[in-house]
Formats: structure tokens, C-alpha cells, sequence
């Protein structure tokens, strides 16, 4: 059997999860070699996972990108390294979906990197790369034998594919240049420090919270979980005993359904499953089962210690224990999390215990390479700035009021929405951490506008948005859009007065004026754009009652009113949401009403009991409306039950009518 003893070790990403693990086990164990951290410290990382060997004079850390050819070149010569395992990487699947360019960046082209300076350098005895068991696909249903490292690769979503790309990249450096390489492909891992986009630390902290647990599609598919310090030592033995030019799998027979997992967290809270769990739409692909041939591993001696129970029970106690180890991360707990992939994770995060002060990573003969913290243990959320486009218009301006009001950093644009260089510009100045959107055309006085201004309108509403958004991606920032609701109106399946509303995912079918065609085919087009939260606002209200845009204002000045229930939104209750909403880092398309409908006479008998008892109107037709307008105007109800669970204080649009509008204002 082979036998293989390092000196100097070189570990990538192992801030992260399972790397963290491996480097203070061989840390402690083996102090005879040195072990160098290389990690970029992005979201899922966290120097406090290596807060076990942060004193210990093997151990080294280095803050720094696998993909700069300099710093790895560096490192190879002036540390001596003769073993790099190979862990840096995206891994999140859901994110793949929507940021697959950042994963064929960090997992390709990074080890990629990693190859070529292995290569030059010509030190390197042993590189181990760290592959993931989804290379092969999906698993069928009924089979009784695994995929043994043999098998056919056949990944099935971005994150699996530039895994299996790196791999073929390890394969080729290993034949063409006798690069000594290893390659392992492992089952789902589990345990203390994982960042809670996965699955078992989300329901653990959802459940902490008394929580619902989400699960995907009906909650069938099979996953095999190895508790992370049972995977450390299975690296441990692959580095000592792996045989160069071989894979590896890392894995287990023991399976289970993402369902039974979610019940075994719930009998450990003493939660009701049938209450505590609910369905959500599944993510675009999300394979059936892997399940491996782990017969290999076990031959040069590995064996899973840790049983599922024992592993559940301590990884409930540490986040029980540590609730608080990752800041914020209420993105990462909802349904279809999509964390905005930026640098810059939780290297302010790292202390000692408690009533020690936070150190640098000072050894005998080392030194860290990152800030220390001064908050002397408090968590630290990276500081807000917002970049808020539409100064002159009535939702931009009460933005800026806001954010004054909370203390909020904040500048106005300077650009125009179709000037791509002008926004980069701004971006690149002001380094916001959020954008939002409030500019674009709804015109002037009205929509009826739009209808002889067509190019100007779509080229602020339909290019100027589109542009934003796609700037804003390449910044990795996350933009708060304020579109319209405006493009639904009532049909069969949405009857008047039936309180059915539109939902999130209801496709547009009101064509009636050329404004909300523009809104709808850009709510489209958003959808692709994983970092824009679209809020589709309605007939807009507001405590002002000076302000001529404030519908109610509006329709109190009107000679004749039609009478037709809608979906409205309260600014006064709905504006502090939407800044609420990204400090959650919430995207997607959310029906930004107060729930319910409320129809213009009701409104106007409110204004009448609280502003001016002697008021009095008159109704009118959609067919005599029809006579005095260009364009057709849009009557719905929107569905508020996506927003209302987000926000459960969120009233209903009769009573913040009330609260915010009228009773403030009352004669």
C-alpha cells in the first residue's frame, strides 16, 4: 500500500466548511507539517471555523483569490510547498443557477491556476483535488450498486458541470505532465461551521426560529450525509495512503429522503412535522439521488464512524450553541436563497472565546494577513450605502427622506438610466452596497403620455432598467426595482370582488396601454437577473395629501370616478419594507400591495368621514370612463400572501388607509 508523508501543505477555501475541518485535524495532529490557508474569505467562509488552530506555530493563513497566478506562484516557492489539497470553490446549486459565470470563474479557472503554477514551479508531490459525488449525475431510482469511480460523468446543473470541467482539467495536468494528482468525489457533508444555505444548518436554525422548513418539490429525493469529521479523517487517510493518478469517493450507503431529514429535526425541536414543513416549487433541476461506491476508500482503511443520530444530535447542539456564527443570514434561510456571490465574507468575524480579546494569527513564525476585529466580539453587518436613482420623482424622493430618517448612507444618481457608462461611473464612485430604482416614464400627467411618446418610454422603461440591472450584476449588487402591478387586469380565472388576486407568477394580461406594455415585457426580461427584487407597487397612497400624484388626492379632484376594487399600495407602511427587504438581500418578484382591495368610492366615503365632511361625487362608467382617456387603465387585485408571510405585520389595505393615511390627516 502506498505511503505518503507531506512537510509543507497548502490548503485552498479552508475557511469554508469541510476544509476548515481538515486543516485544524491535521493542524493538531500532525505538528510536524506546516499547513498554509489560502482563502479568499468570501460569503461561506468564516476565520472564526479556524479559531482551533489560530495559535498552534504549524499553521498559516493567507488571505487571497486561487485565481491570481502571482500570489500562488508565491506561495508554492517561498513557503516550499509540496502538497496542495485543493478545496476553494462555488458549491451552492441554487446559486448556479443564476451565477454560473462565478462558478466557472472560481471553479475552473481557478484550479486551473492551481495546475499550471503546480507545474512550473515542479515541487509539488502530491495535489489532491476535492470533487463532489454530483459529477456523476443523477443516481436511478432503483439501483442497488453506486457509481464507482469509473463511471460515466454526467452532470446536471452549472455547479456539478464546472466541477466536473476542473476535474478533466486535473486529469489532463496529471497525464501530460506527470503532475501527482488525486481526485476525490464526495457525498453531502453535515456538521458544526456550515453555512446555512444548505440544507441541514437551514432547517436546524429555521427550526431554532420555530420556523416552517421549505423543501423542494415533494421532498422524495434521496441524499447520503457524512458527518464532517468523519470526511476530515477520510482526507487524512486519502493523503497518507491514496494512490497518484486515482480517485477517490468519500461516501456512505445510508440514505435519506430531504423529507425524513426534515422530520428528524423536527422530533429533535419536539416539532409538529405536519405543521412545521411546507412544499415550495423545486429548483430548475434537483437530481432524484446520488449514491456511491465507497468500497475503494474503505480498501486502504477508512470506514464511517459517526452515526446519523449521534451526528444530527451534536450539529443541533453546536448551532444551538452558536447561533449567532454567521451574523445575518436570513437570505441564506429563504426557500430559493440567491446570496449576491461578493468578496469579502467574514474576515471581521474572527475572535477568540469569550473575555478574549481578538488577535491577529500571530505565531512563532507566521503572521496573518487580515484586519483584526474592534468590536471585541460583537458581530459586525458590512455597513450599508444606498445608490438611489429617480431624485425628482415621488418614490425617489421619499427614499432619500428614509434613509436620513434611519441614518442610512445614501447619494442620488447622477447618470441617466440609457447611459451604461454613466451608471458604472456612479457605481464606481459611490460603492453602494444596494441600488435602488425609482426612475423611469409613467407620464406626464398620466400614462396617456406613453402612448404618443413611444420610444422615450421604452427607453427608459424597458433599455434604462435593463441596463441598471445588468451594471448592478456585474457589480455583484443587489437592485431594488419599484415596477408595477399595473399589468394585470380582472378575467375569468381573477373575477371582480372575488378576492382571487394575481399572483407572483401570474404571466401579464392586461394590453390596454402602451406604459404597461413596456412594464411587463421588462418584469420579463428581470426575471433572468437573480440579483433584482422587482416590486410591483399599485395606485400609490400616501399621508401627503398635498402631493398630486397620491391617488387619493388624485381621485378626490376628479369631476366623476369610476368604482371598481383594486389592489393599492400605502407607501407610508410599504416604503420602509422595501428597504427592509434589502437589508434581507430578497430578490425575485414580490406583488407590493397591502393586501386585499379597496374601491375608489371607499376611499372616497374615507375621505369624506375624515377630511372633508361636505364632500360629494359622482360616478361614472368604464364606458363613459373610456370617452375622456387615450388609454385603457388596469383593474385588479393582486395576491399579498408571498409579502404577508415575509412581513406578517404587514395591514391590510383598509386599515392602512386608516392608520396611515386618513387618521393622520383627520379634520
Amino acid at each position: 500500500m502506498t505511503s505518503y508523508t507531506p512537510k509543507n501543505i497548502l490548503i485552498t477555501g479552508a475557511a469554508g466548511f469541510i476544509a476548515s475541518h481538515v486543516a485544524n485535524r491535521l493542524v493538531r495532529s500532525h505538528p510536524e507539517y506546516k499547513i498554509v490557508v489560502l482563502d479568499k474569505l468570501d460569503y461561506c467562509s468564516n476565520l472564526k471555523n479556524l479559531l482551533p488552530s489560530k495559535s498552534s506555530p504549524n499553521f498559516k493563513f493567507v488571505k487571497g483569490d486561487i485565481g491570481s497566478a502571482d500570489l500562488v506562484n508565491y506561495l508554492l516557492i517561498t513557503e516550499s510547498i509540496d502538497t496542495i489539497m485543493h478545496f476553494a470553490a462555488q458549491t451552492h446549486v441554487d446559486n448556479s443557477f443564476g451565477n454560473s459565470f462565478e462558478f466557472t470563474k472560481n471553479n475552473i479557472y481557478g484550479t486551473h491556476v492551481l495546475l499550471e503554477a503546480c507545474k512550473v514551479t515542479g515541487q509539488i508531490r502530491r495535489f489532491i483535488h476535492v470533487s463532489t459525488d454530483e459529477v456523476y449525475g443523477e443516481t436511478d431510482e432503483d439501483a442497488i450498486v453506486g457509481n464507482h469511480e469509473a463511471s460515466q460523468l454526467l452532470p446536471t446543473n452549472p455547479y456539478s458541470a464546472t466541477k466536473a470541467g476542473a476535474e478533466m482539467l486535473v486529469m489532463a495536468y496529471g497525464r501530460s505532465y506527470g503532475l501527482p494528482v488525486i481526485t476525490t468525489r464526495g457525498n453531502n457533508v453535515y456538521g458544526p461551521n456550515q453555512f446555512p444555505e444548505k440544507l441541514i444548518p437551514k432547517f436546524i436554525l429555521l427550526a431554532m426560529q420555530g420556523k416552517t422548513l421549505p423543501i423542494h418539490g415533494d421532498g422524495s429525493n434521496v441524499r447520503s450525509y457524512l458527518y464532517c469529521e468523519d470526511v476530515a479523517e477520510a482526507f487524512e487517510v486519502v493523503l497518507h495512503k491514496g494512490e497518484v493518478g486515482h480517485v477517490y469517493n468519500i461516501g456512505t450507503k445510508k440514505e435519506r429522503g430531504v423529507i425524513d431529514v426534515a422530520k428528524d429535526i423536527c422530533r429533535l425541536f419536539s416539532m409538529n412535522p405536519e405543521t412545521s414543513i411546507k412544499f415550495v416549487e423545486n429548483r430548475p433541476f434537483n437530481d432524484q439521488r446520488y449514491f456511491l461506491d465507497d468500497q475503494k476508500l474503505k480498501n486502504i482503511g477508512w470506514s464511517e464512524k459517526t452515526t446519523w443520530d449521534e451526528g444530527l444530535k451534536k450539529t443541533i447542539e453546536w448551532y444551538t450553541k452558536n447561533p449567532d456564527w454567521w451574523g445575518d443570514v436570513s437570505g441564506a434561510l429563504l426557500p430559493h436563497p440567491r446570496m449576491l456571490m461578493m468578496p469579502g465574507g467574514m474576515e471581521r468575524h474572527y475572535e477568540g472565546t469569550e473575555g478574549e480579546k481578538p488577535a491577529s494569527f500571530n505565531s512563532s513564525n507566521t503572521h496573518m494577513v487580515v484586519p483584526t476585529s474592534k468590536n471585541n466580539g460583537v458581530q459586525q453587518k458590512p455597513p450599508l450605502k444606498f445608490l438611489l436613482f429617480g431624485r425628482t420623482g415621488w418614490i425617489g424622493g421619499l427614499l432619500g427622506k428614509l434613509c436620513e430618517k434611519q441614518g442610512i448612507p445614501y447619494e442620488y444618481a447622477k447618470g441617466r438610466l440609457e447611459d451604461r457608462a454613466s451608471l458604472i461611473a456612479d457605481i464606481q464612485s459611490v460603492k453602494p452596497t444596494h441600488v435602488f430604482n425609482a426612475a423611469g416614464v409613467t407620464g406626464r400627467p398620466n400614462v396617456d403620455w406613453c402612448e404618443s411618446h413611444k420610444t422615450e418610454t421604452i427607453r427608459a422603461n424597458v433599455a434604462g432598467t435593463l441596463t441598471l440591472a445588468d451594471v448592478c450584476r456585474e457589480h455583484g449588487i443587489l437592485m431594488i426595482n419599484y415596477a408595477t402591478g399595473c399589468i394585470f387586469e380582472y378575467d375569468a380565472a381573477h373575477p371582480e370582488g372575488s378576492g382571487i388576486g394575481f399572483k407572483e407568477e401570474d404571466k401579464p394580461n392586461f394590453v390596454g396601454s402602451f406604459y404597461s406594455k413596456t412594464k411587463a415585457m421588462v418584469e420579463e426580461l428581470l426575471r433572468e437577473y437573480d440579483n433584482v427584487c422587482t416590486l410591483r407597487v399599485r395606485m400609490p397612497l400616501s399621508s401627503d395629501l398635498s402631493n398630486p400624484r397620491n391617488f387619493v388626492t388624485k381621485i378626490s379632484r376628479y369631476n366623476k370616478v369610476v368604482n371598481i376594487p383594486n389592489s393599492m399600495t400605502v407607501l407610508d407602511e410599504l416604503l420602509p419594507i422595501s428597504i427592509e427587504m434589502a437589508k434581507r438581500n430578497l430578490s425575485g418578484i414580490w406583488n407590493f400591495t397591502n393586501p386585499g382591495a379597496v374601491s375608489h368610492n371607499e376611499i372616497l366615503e374615507m375621505y369624506r368621514d375624515y377630511i372633508d365632511p361636505s364632500f360629494k361625487w359622482a360616478n361614472f362608467t368604464l364606458e363613459e370612463q373610456a370617452k375622456v382617456i387615450v388609454a385603457a387603465r388596469s383593474n385588479n387585485e393582486m395576491d399579498g400572501t408571498k409579502l404577508k408571510s415575509e412581513f406578517p405585520e404587514l395591514l391590510s389595505i383598509k386599515e392602512s388607509l386608516i392608520k396611515y393615511v386618513f387618521e393622520p390627516n383627520k379634520k
